[in-house]
């Protein structure tokens, strides 16, 4: 999930640009807006991980003891 926000961060970026060259406002809103959905799913992504980890742990699964 993380890389699909980070692609879309990276598509919005060069959205917003080639808006920018081409003076073209709404590509460059698209692209602040693709931006900012792809570090919504990025940080979602990292949430995600985190509570796996964390209810990993407390399963004692991966805390060392066998």
């Amino acid at each position: 999930m993380g890389s699909e926000g980070r692609t879309d961060e990276a598509k919005g970026r060069a959205k917003e640009a080639a808006g920018a060259l081409a003076d073209d406002d709404r590509l460059r809103r698209e692209g602040r807006v693709e931006q900012a959905a792809g570090r919504v799913k990025r940080k979602a992504g990292e949430v995600v991980d985190e509570v796996k980890e964390k209810l990993t742990r407390k399963d004692g699964r991966d805390s060392g003891k066998s």
